[in-house]
């Protein structure tokens, strides 16, 4: 037998050090050829690491959110060493070999606004490596030992392991009394979904266990630390970034919408079938890409230490989109080029493919200007923060209706905001205005989208 030594691989664009977010493995698991090891996130993705050897996994080389920087140990496999005595390979190349070249995930490459929040990453992590940690020798339950009831656990997270799951997963869980480390996840790597707890709770009552449900007015001495490691990191430093940086100033607007969605309602009644439902986004992306024709200085990116402001013909839009594993930015690229349907088609591809945790690194990445939205939460007023470089963010208030004088007579209508932030360096005050009024127009006379 001998030892194996997996070293992070480079993972190329320059990148040194690399934030480790996942294990797949523990000591003492036997490992496939080409089974993911771990996750590990750079400033632009998440990138999965295979392994080239078949063998049982000695030591792990870190902790989730220890940065690691390229060539350092990542893991030590032991291997069979068929026809030779057993010694130690640490050999550096056995780390680069193609077989051991990391895989790029569906992850994240200029992050996702909070939906009223731009969020990107990029900054340089500021940790060290841990030195690696100590092997543990693998144990297996006994024949006689009993497998625990499905949704029903001893302990399926190691102590030092956070469960995983969404927060409304975790409020859920809280209103029924359950310990999320009690239940057993079935999402990918183990999250727990609200059909877990359903599960759980089930059983319980099947074993003719006491309901969890706390009462309702009992003291609660509950404490939940969470680290602050991948995409959360990764967001906490752009946004401290991102407003240590750009001044700036947020322009609301009220938009009477009334007209607006009544043609997106004939337009999806009559062509609805054929070429798909329409929402208010292409709509107000239409109205954005007109716009930026006339005020070429919000299409644009800043480049504050070479001090250079690059405006852009092409709109590539950012697209705030909620996933599993946190905020995204999908990149409509070509955005002027493209129809209300097509636009529509594509930002539905990409909102899938972000969910699904399969967009391209080039889909994630060199958007020009981003839109931000939470829907029907939407609210009345938001304050977003501009997706550095980008010099402006549009954010989409939720549409009501409210009476308003119109001709001397007071009637029902159906309204909107936006609020929408502007990087006072380069975007002077009088301009964003301009901008926004014309954003107005288009969408309070639907029909001027149509007019080239």
């Amino acid at each position: 037998m001998r030892i194996h030594i997996i070293k992070m691989p480079d993972i190329g664009e320059g990148i040194a050090e690399v934030e480790l977010a996942q294990w797949h493995v523990k000591p003492g698991d036997t490992v496939a050829e080409d089974q993911v090891l771990a996750e590990v996130m750079t400033d632009k993705a998440t990138v999965e690491v295979p392994s080239p050897v078949i063998g049982t996994v000695v030591a792990l080389g870190g902790k989730v959110g220890d940065v690691l920087a390229v060539g350092s140990e990542l893991i030590r496999i032991e291997i069979a060493d068929e026809g030779s005595e057993s010694g130690h390979d640490t050999d550096a190349a056995a780390a680069t070999q193609p077989s051991a070249m990391p895989v790029v995930a569906a992850s994240l490459v200029e992050p996702a606004p909070l939906a009223v929040s731009a969020h990107l990453v990029g900054s340089k992590p500021i940790a060290v490596a841990a030195p690696l940690v100590g092997a543990i020798s693998k144990t297996s339950p006994t024949d006689n030992e009993e497998a625990p009831s499905a949704g029903i656990i001893s302990n399926p997270f190691p102590s030092q392991q956070k469960p995983l799951a969404s927060p409304s997963v975790r409020h859920h869980a809280r209103r029924l009394g359950l310990d999320l480390s009690q239940v057993q996840g079935s999402g990918p790597s183990g999250r727990i979904r609200h059909e877990d707890l359903d599960t759980s709770v089930a059983n319980r009552a099947a074993h003719g266990a006491a309901p969890l449900v706390a009462a309702a007015y009992a003291e609660r001495h509950d404490e939940n630390p969470i680290p602050v490691i991948g995409l959360r990191r990764k967001i906490a430093q752009k946004m401290q970034e991102a407003k240590r940086h750009i001044p700036h100033f947020t322009y609301v607007e009220e938009i009477d919408v009334t007209e607006l969605e009544a043609l997106r309602v004939k337009l999806n009644a009559k062509w609805g079938a054929q070429r798909g439902k329409l929402t208010l986004l292409p709509l107000l992306i239409r109205a954005i890409v007109l716009a930026v024709r006339e005020f070429p200085q919000i299409n644009a990116r800043y480049d504050d230490e070479a001090g250079v402001v690059t405006q852009y013909g092409a709109v590539h839009m950012g697209v705030a989109t909620q996933t599993e594993n946190g905020l995204m930015v999908p990149v409509l690229r070509h955005a002027e080029a493209r129809d209300l349907w097509a636009n529509a088609a594509q930002v539905a591809r990409l909102a899938q493919a972000a969910r699904a945790g399969k967009a391209a690194r080039e889909e994630l990445s060199g958007s020009t200007i981003t839109i931000t939205s939470l829907g029907a939460l939407g609210g009345i007023v938001s304050t977003p923060v501009i997706n550095r470089p980008e010099v402006a963010i549009v954010g989409i208030n939720r549409i009501v209706e409210r009476p308003v004088v119109l001709g001397g007579a007071v009637v029902v209508r159906k309204m909107m905001n936006l609020s929408s932030s502007f990087d006072h360096r380069v975007v002077d005050g009088l301009h964003a205005a301009e901008f926004i009024q014309v954003v107005r127009a288009y969408l309070e006379c639907p029909a001027t989208l149509f007019i080239e």
